[in-house]
């Protein structure tokens, strides 16, 4: 029943769009000149104050960052698997599809801006009134909660769904931004059917700014709340007072709705179901079930943490369509933010602890990505190596705790000099279940395979990592030149290596080379020096900033995911969809292929081995660029 239904042709219908979709991103341009009267009224013009008119845009404000907070905590809990209700993830599509969940909100910030002018009564509204407050909940209860009922019934009849609420139902596993996406028409049923509490109150004088900001901020609880993937009205409730379960939804209750389609119809208010015959029969059990369902256990856990304080939105918990698309940092957006931004690092600085971020399945194993409150700035300070190491170390006992099987530690800045790679946890812990994985040897392996085929000579540039090393050293034994630029490098690396080194390690002065592995450290000028059309290669975490249009950028060391890789809607810092980093997949690889030895501190895995695993379990190399294969 489930796929027939959903594949039902669509149709879409007259007013499905939302009249200002032509204009993208730049939609907000319609709200500036609303704003710019609003703004003059208060300023300029000599006439009493209208406290409703002039709270239209900051309740704007509220109920987007009501809505946002929904997202942030829905997406938290369904990462952390407690009380969830779909064992199952979204994808790209649907973040696609529901990324323009404020439309609704500009829709009634025009329509409440034109009822102020033009309705009367519907300026200059006292600040509290009980009666309306009284008027509003018993209209709500009464002909919205009915009305809506057989709306939803209607239109889930074929002609209607085919043409509009198919749209709204295309996400199974719902969040609570998919409430409001639904086609621009039915938008307009919506607010009509919800203005009938308001028209009311403001025809007979009795509503208010509190009453009508309420009832608003009502609609979007409820709404987002019905649609969390996750459970949280607790049980004690219903027991207490019986009868809420016919006037208070739950989310499950809504949920079966979108996965059994003829079920659970009513808006917030389970009672209209109950009297009509389409309560469906298995509310109360997946109530519960979802209620005694604990926190899941991952067995492979990756370590992140925070690039810049802008990154916080980039992260899968903050902003879901900026967190689809790859990262590019100190866009105009951000920069309006920055309030935000500053209460959110205050709010890390604060709490101080790792918290859950992600959570993918891969086949029957379940990977948890954690990061850790700290900003790449903070990585370079010495004050705070151990207040760092403190939370790395405390991550690691935890995974053990929870039974994870590796744990992956793949943290940006992670070094030598901040922990010997992961080795002093240890030499702390020896005794330690979990596994540590640093991740260098399948990133030594993917950057060796971006290479182009017949390459004898390669640049090797920045900071000289473990990675880096490696590198040098597997190239050496391979017969290609390694040229090196500085001479502090080149010694080093002489020193290391010795004569492991085949005599293919060279300090060079030539900038003519055509592959330049390059990592953290690589200097502008150096940048400039190479030749047009050379390929750069990072083998660091971070990307050269790219400032040649005529040279080759390739991605930071990472491989196409298969498509086995459960719940995968949020890009990894600055990788394209569905690429995921070489320092998450090797703590996936080490689990599925069951390796007992740690991978960190100064040692590498068989980087041959590491790569054939990898391949085999379906993550494929990313393409050099087709004119440089050769």
């Amino acid at each position: 029943m489930l796929y027939s239904y959903l594949s039902m042709a669509s149709k879409p219908g007259i007013l499905t769009d939302w009249p200002w979709k032509p204009l993208g991103s730049f939609k907000y341009i319609i709200l500036v000149p609303l704003i710019t009267e609003n703004i003059y009224s208060f300023m300029v013009k000599d006439e009493d104050i209208d406290v409703s008119k002039l709270a239209l845009f900051p309740f704007v404000l509220w109920r987007m960052l009501h809505n946002q907070l929904w997202i942030s905590l829905s997406r938290y809990r369904t990462a952390k698997g407690t009380n969830k209700i779909v064992d199952k993830g979204i994808e790209f599509d649907q973040v696609d599809r529901e990324r323009d969940w404020d439309d609704q909100i500009m829709f009634n910030a025009i329509l409440f801006y034109l009822g102020n002018i033009y309705v009367p009564g519907g300026s200059h509204l006292p600040f509290w009134r009980l009666d309306g407050v009284i008027i509003t909940m018993l209209l709500h209860a009464g002909p919205v909660e009915f009305l809506y009922y057989w709306l939803h019934r209607a239109l889930h009849h074929h002609y209607l769904y085919s043409r509009y609420h198919s749209h709204h139902h295309s996400s199974i596993v719902t969040e609570p931004i998919t409430s409001v996406i639904h086609p621009f028409a039915e938008h307009i049923a919506y607010f009509l059917l919800f203005s009938i509490p308001i028209l009311t109150t403001v025809l007979t004088g009795t509503v208010s700014v509190i009453a009508l900001a309420a009832y608003v901020t009502y609609l979007d609880f409820m709404n987002n709340m019905g649609h969390c993937n996750f459970e949280l009205i607790p049980n004690w409730l219903f027991t207490l007072l019986p009868p809420l379960k016919y006037i208070i939804y739950t989310p499950s209750f809504h949920s079966l709705h979108h996965v059994q389609f003829r079920t659970n119809y009513s808006l917030f208010m389970p009672f209209y179901d109950y009297i009509y015959g389409t309560m469906d029969k298995s509310s109360d059990s997946l109530y519960e079930k979802s209620l005694r369902r604990k926190e899941e256990s991952p067995y492979v856990v990756h370590l992140t943490h925070l690039t810049t304080p802008e990154s916080i939105y980039h992260l899968r918990l903050g902003f879901a369509s900026f967190a689809s698309k790859p990262y590019t940092p100190s866009t105009w957006h951000m920069w309006l933010l920055w309030p935000v931004t500053l209460c959110s690092m205050m709010l890390t600085w604060i709490y101080c602890s790792t918290f859950v971020v992600e959570s993918n399945r891969f086949h029957n194993i379940i990977l948890q990505t954690w990061a850790i409150p700290k900003y790449n700035i903070q990585y370079r300070l010495k004050s705070q190596k151990q207040s760092i190491n403190n939370l790395i170390e405390e991550a690691i006992l935890e995974a053990e705790e929870k039974g994870a099987r590796v744990l992956s530690l793949g943290l940006m800045n992670q070094g030598e000099e901040m922990n010997m790679y992961g080795g002093v946890y240890m030499q702390k812990h020896p005794q330690l279940k979990v596994k540590l994985v640093d991740g260098s040897s399948l990133a030594v392996a993917v950057v060796l395979n971006s290479i182009p085929k017949r390459t004898t000579q390669v640049v090797l540039r920045g900071k000289l990592t473990k990675v880096a090393c490696a590198l040098a050293f597997a190239l050496c034994q391979k017969r290609i030149q390694v040229s090196v630029l500085r001479e502090d490098e080149y010694e080093k690396l002489d020193k290391l290596l010795g004569t492991k080194s085949e005599g293919k390690l060279v300090l060079s002065k030539s900038y003519t080379f055509k592959t330049w592995l390059v990592g953290d450290g690589l200097s502008e000028v150096e940048q400039r020096k190479a030749s047009k059309g050379t390929l750069f290669i990072p083998f660091s975490q971070f990307p050269p900033k790219k400032l040649r249009t005529d040279c080759f950028y390739h991605t930071t060391p990472a491989m196409q995911t298969p498509l086995a890789l459960e719940n995968v809607d949020s890009c990894e810092n600055w990788l394209p969809r569905r690429v995921m980093s070489v320092w998450r997949i090797a703590g996936l690889v080490h689990a599925l292929e069951g390796w007992e030895e740690h991978e960190c501190g100064y040692t590498t895995s068989n980087i041959e081995k590491v790569w054939e695993a990898t391949l085999k379990h379906g993550f494929q190399p990313l393409r050099v660029p087709t004119h440089l294969k050769s």
